[in-house]
C-alpha cells in the first residue's frame, strides 16, 4: 500500500483545514463551517463503510456512497441550501485531495448538487438605516458602539467579520481600509455619518483603542463578538418594527441596492463591496427589479 493510501481520513481533514486557513486564506468561519461537513462526512462513511477511513477508501467510493450521506443528512432535516452547501464543501475537499495527496475520486464528479431557488436580498428603507446608527448623547458606550456597528455595516457596505476586523488603523480621513474574503484589502468611502457615529463611541469608550487593535470592543475590553452585533440588530428590528430578514448582513444588501437605485453602476458596487466577480454583484439588479415590482403592485390602479 502506497503512503498515499495510508493516510488517516482525520489527518486528511486536518490538512485540508490548514490549507484553507494558511494557503487559500479563508475566514475562520468558512474554516470551521468546512472543517465541521469534512469531518461529519468522514465519521458517516466509518459507519456506513464499517472501518476506519484512509486515503485507499476515499479514492474507491462510488457515487452510491455519496447519495447515502445526502439522504443521511436528509434525515436530519436538511435543506436544499444547505445540502447544496455540503456538496460543494465534499467538492472542494476532493479537488484538494486529488491535487495535493493524489487521491483521485472520480465519483464526486457526477454528484449532482441540489436545486435552490435564488434568494434575493430585501433591502431595508434608507431612513430605516440611518435610525439605526443612531444613540443619543447620554446613551451607554455599548450603545454607541453597538450604533456605530450597524451604521459602518450600512454606510460602508461591509460583512460583519470585516466590521469586527476593523482596526483605528484602517480609518483614514476619507476612506476606510477593509480587509475582506482571503484577505485581500479594499478601500471603501468612510461617510461623514459613519466616521461621526464611530467617533461618538471612540470618545465614550473606557478602553484603550489602540492604533493595531480591535476597534470595536466588548463590554471588557475584548474584540467585539458577532453574536453581540446580531442581538443588537434585533433589539433594533422590535424596536423599529422591522421584518425578520432585517439582519445585520441585510444592512450590506441594503448599502448595494440603495447605491443601484441612484445611478451607480455594478462594477463600482462590485469594487465597494469586495465581490471577487461580478456575477456576485449582478443579484442587486433583482433586488431593485423587486422593489420596483412591490412599487408597481402597491400603487397602480390596475394591479
Amino acid at each position: 500500500m502506497s503512503s498515499r493510501d495510508s493516510l488517516t481520513a482525520s489527518a486528511l481533514a486536518a490538512d485540508f483545514t490548514e490549507h484553507l486557513t494558511l494557503a487559500e486564506r479563508r475566514s475562520p468561519h468558512t474554516v470551521r463551517a468546512y472543517d465541521a461537513t469534512v469531518r461529519r462526512f468522514l465519521d458517516f462513511l466509518q459507519q456506513h463503510l464499517g472501518g476506519a477511513v484512509d486515503g485507499e477508501r476515499l479514492q474507491a467510493l462510488a457515487l452510491a456512497d455519496f447519495r447515502a450521506y445526502l439522504a443521511f443528512r436528509r434525515g436530519s432535516g436538511l435543506s436544499n441550501r444547505s445540502a447544496a452547501r455540503e456538496v460543494a464543501v465534499l467538492r472542494a475537499f476532493f479537488r484538494w485531495c486529488r491535487r495535493a495527496r493524489n487521491i483521485r475520486c472520480d465519483a464526486i464528479d457526477a454528484l449532482a448538487s441540489p436545486r435552490i431557488q435564488r434568494r434575493v436580498p430585501r433591502p431595508i428603507a434608507p431612513n430605516e438605516a440611518a435610525v439605526l446608527g443612531q444613540a443619543g448623547t447620554d446613551a451607554h458606550w455599548t450603545e454607541k458602539r453597538d450604533a456605530a456597528v450597524l451604521l459602518t455595516l450600512y454606510g460602508a457596505g461591509l460583512r460583519i467579520a470585516e466590521a469586527l476586523s476593523l482596526k483605528p488603523g484602517d480609518l483614514g480621513r476619507e476612506t476606510l481600509r477593509v480587509t475582506g474574503k482571503r484577505g485581500k484589502v479594499r478601500e471603501v468611502p468612510l461617510l461623514a455619518a459613519v466616521a461621526e457615529g464611530i467617533d461618538a463611541y471612540r470618545s465614550a469608550c473606557p478602553h484603550d483603542l489602540a492604533a493595531e487593535e480591535p476597534l470595536f470592543r466588548g463590554a471588557r475590553g475584548g474584540p467585539l463578538s458577532a453574536g453581540i452585533v446580531r442581538t443588537a440588530m434585533r433589539q433594533a428590528r422590535a424596536a423599529l418594527g422591522l421584518p425578520e430578514s432585517a439582519t445585520p448582513h441585510a444592512l450590506r444588501h441594503s448599502f448595494a441596492s440603495h447605491l443601484l437605485a441612484r445611478g451607480a453602476d455594478l462594477r463600482t458596487i462590485q469594487e465597494l463591496l469586495g465581490h471577487s466577480s461580478l456575477s456576485s454583484t449582478q443579484i442587486y439588479t433583482e433586488v431593485d427589479a423587486a422593489h420596483l415590482l412591490d412599487v408597481y403592485r402597491n400603487a397602480h390602479p390596475r394591479a
